[in-house]
């Protein structure tokens, strides 16, 4: 039998990596097949790249190069950007199903995962998430943070925790040079922090950092590095599991002896601390910690000694939660969108036709960009194959989705909007007193304002 070859229009929800590689490799996938595909990419925010753009730390030049790749497909023109739209709100997913052959869920993760312990709710407390999402400049969070502690905790062993705590950590004036925004640089240049204790219940050989992000901790400058002895009973690197924990051992061995300087900021790491409760009266003022002990297969059991250490802010850096969209299914237990191999399904456990998923919110937060591309490469292949198979239901609706989101006032941006928002703030950049390659705009009306302009869009 002869396949006839594919004539699709897919709508992506999230402009983050995974959203993007899911456009790219499904452009490449349907034009092998000898057919062609149309691709809108929603975006509820005014800019692309997700996480990218607002969950990875200012000073990492080297993650952000990855932006560089996402940006080439997106600049190919085969898929089309389509920014401050949020799918639930401006537009149903109903009606998106109306107007494409198949939607793709992107949405990611960007709420921070609960920490069930007593005192979780202290004014004090934060999730890292809101704190990554202001130091990077996220329009819908507040411009100021309050930076008004000496010592503050980060619950965390994973590179979210030692992003938090290195930012931190950091002297304002090692940040000069980045695309930070100007009310973050001013509310870190405020900051009353001296010491950042992070702490993990996993031990040194167990730990869920990359080498890299535990390297540049190190290379701090204007920062002791802390660690303790006690810690490191089970932490010989030849030992290790992988060769990265064998690499990251060595690093925090090489800790242990290092000399205390007269540096004005202390970053302490801790091991076999698992938090219980978060004490305080009307505020944070410490947490009580139960000492943790391996038990030889990953897991780990208290030993039944409490410490209490005394901070005055409290980071949760415990994972990410998936961004549910209105209308679909979702397992709020897990945080994702119920899927098989991609494919999301309904309550009684079958496919949905013409729904998909990738990315972290159909396996959860965990992996990197690699794993990003191999979602995507299984969610397209499924989608292919439904639609060779005729599994998919026809478009019933006519007309662009732009001309529906007009009607609505609907300000919504465009690609060419982005190019114009980016070369704005590249040019903030080049013009501000510390040379940075940008300053980030903040709130979403000037991002919105500068992208409608730059893109002569007319509502």
């Amino acid at each position: 039998m002869t396949i006839s070859p594919l004539n699709l229009r897919v709508a992506i929800i999230g402009a983050g990596p995974a959203g993007i590689y899911a456009g790219d490799i499904l452009t490449g996938a349907v034009r092998d097949a000898g057919g062609d595909v149309a691709i809108d990419l929603f975006e509820s925010l005014p800019a692309p790249y997700g996480l990218i753009r607002y969950g990875v730390a200012p000073d990492h030049p080297r993650i952000k190069g990855i932006v560089n790749s996402l940006h080439e497909m997106l600049d190919a023109g085969t898929t089309r950007f389509i920014g401050n739209v949020e799918v639930g709100r401006d537009i149903a997913l109903d009606e998106l199903a109306e107007r494409y052959d198949a939607v793709i869920i992107a949405t990611g993760a960007i709420r921070d995962a609960r920490l069930d312990i007593p005192g979780v709710g202290l004014p004090g407390s934060y999730g890292a998430a809101d704190f990554v999402a202001w130091y990077d400049g996220h329009p819908d969070v507040p411009r100021e943070w309050p930076l008004d502690a000496a010592s503050v905790a980060v619950i965390g062993n994973g590179n979210v925790a030692l992003d938090v705590a290195r930012v931190l950590a950091k002297l304002p004036e090692d940040l000069r040079t980045t695309e930070i925004a100007d009310n973050v640089l001013a509310g870190l240049e405020a900051s009353t922090v001296t010491d950042v204790h992070v702490f993990g219940r996993r031990g040194p050989a167990d730990i869920k950092f990359t080498p890299i992000e535990l390297r540049e901790l190190g290379e701090v400058p204007g920062v002791d590095i802390i660690v303790h002895d006690e810690d490191f009973a089970d932490a010989d690197p030849a030992r290790a599991k992988t060769n990265q924990l064998k690499v990251m051992l060595r690093v925090l061995n090489s800790w242990r002896g290092r000399e205390r300087t007269d540096a004005t900021r202390r970053l302490h790491l801790h091991f076999h601390h698992a938090p219980v409760e978060i004490r305080g009266a009307d505020r944070v003022e410490g947490v009580r910690f139960e000492r943790t002990a391996p038990n030889g297969d990953g897991t780990f059991t208290g030993t039944g000694e409490f410490r209490d250490i005394a901070v005055q802010q409290v980071y949760r850096a415990v994972g990410y939660y998936g961004t549910p969209v209105l209308g679909a299914p979702f397992d709020a237990a897990r945080g994702v969108v119920p899927n098989v191999e991609g494919r999301v399904t309904g309550d009684d456990g079958h496919a949905i036709a013409g729904l998909y998923a990738t990315g972290w919110i159909k396996r959860g937060p965990v992996g990197l960009i690699g794993h990003t591309k191999s979602d995507a490469m299984e969610t397209v292949a499924h989608l292919v194959a439904d639609a060779a198979a005729g599994r998919l239901a026809a478009p019933r609706a006519a007309g662009d989705v732009v001309d529906l989101l007009a009607q609505r006032e609907v300000g919504f941006t465009t690609w060419d909007g982005w190019r114009a928002l980016d070369a704005h703030e590249r040019a903030l950049g080049s013009g501000h007193r510390h040379t940075r390659e940008r300053v980030k705009v903040v709130p979403r009306d000037e991002q919105v304002a500068i992208s409608r302009a730059g893109a002569l869009i007319e509502s």
